[in-house]
């Protein structure tokens, strides 16, 4: 129950700061887990980005600024974040549905966007095939590119980074490979979302784990000695990984005594053949 806690004391934190820049490393040192699974846990929980929370929660409070207090408009403009008038008006037009100078007029209605906690509600779903395991350090070796991140839906730079992976490629790399469980690695790191940004980015690197030094030429990551809660997912792929994913931060983080830890998340994959309705694959997320 530990995440869900400090879940709500980070949602606090945001809430004293929302006229202020938000310090993502003060969130996440409250959340105790990364800026990445900080924002996935948060999405799977309410169903919008954090960002998008932030964005709609300040708004709220600049209408009932400009409402009641008789502000101008570049003074909400600032305090709330926005560095101009004119961006401040189009956001507060997407939301409220009038122009921020219409907010004082008498009879004008504002939507109001509450502010959230979380609390755990117990939905007797299927059980979670899981285990945790303490790995030594490894190197992930293969492909790596920078995409966007997504945080629903099929990964369209993901399709096309595998088609990178052609049959040459892959027997190189799996001539690498020397950690178990042999089979192909899927990892993301180096998350990075800007508060006024409308899109995240991440590193990505598909390839296999390996001991060896000598990596032929191919992107790599050092994975460190870490614990990891890993999930044995059955089915065809994308669908089952992201209703895996869904009930990993909904569900499984929120009800268990393991916090999420600085590190990759890593996508297992055992065959490459995803049309088999019982492909194997593993999402492995480091916890502490």
């Amino acid at each position: 129950m530990d995440s869900l806690e400090n879940m709500n004391k980070a949602l606090a934190y945001i809430e004293e700061n929302l006229d202020n820049e938000l310090d993502m490393a003060e969130v996440t040192a409250i959340a105790r887990c990364s800026e990445l699974h900080f924002k996935k846990m948060f999405f799977y929980l309410s169903g919008i980005t954090l960002l998008e929370y932030i964005r709609r929660r300040r708004l709220t409070m600049a209408g009932l600024e400009l409402k009641n207090q008789n502000m101008k408009v570049i003074d909400a403009a600032v305090k709330y974040g926005y560095h101009s008038p004119d961006s401040f008006s189009r956001a507060f037009y997407h939301l409220h549905g009038i122009n921020p100078s219409e907010a004082s007029k008498k009879g004008t209605s504002l939507k109001a966007f509450p502010r959230m906690t979380f609390q755990l509600t117990i939905r007797g779903e299927n059980a979670m095939d899981y285990r945790i395991e303490e790995k030594n350090t490894f190197t992930i070796v293969g492909i790596k590119e920078r995409i966007l991140y997504m945080y629903n839906g099929e990964n369209s730079a993901i399709t096309e980074m595998e088609k990178l992976l052609t049959d040459e490629v892959y027997n190189k790399l799996k001539n690498l490979g020397d950690v178990k469980p042999y089979g192909r690695y899927e990892a993301s790191f180096n998350f990075t979302e800007e508060e006024n940004e409308e899109h995240a980015e991440m590193d990505y690197l598909l390839g296999v784990a390996t001991t060896k030094k000598d990596l032929l030429g191919f992107d790599y990551y050092h994975v460190p000695a870490l614990t990891w809660a890993i999930f044995t997912i059955n089915g065809n792929l994308p669908d089952v990984i992201e209703d895996a994913w869904g009930r990993i931060y909904s569900e499984w983080l929120p009800s268990s005594h393991y916090q999420v830890i600085e590190g990759p998340d890593i996508l297992f994959i055992e065959n490459e053949n995803s049309e088999d309705p019982n492909y194997k694959s593993e999402i492995w997320i480091p916890v502490g």
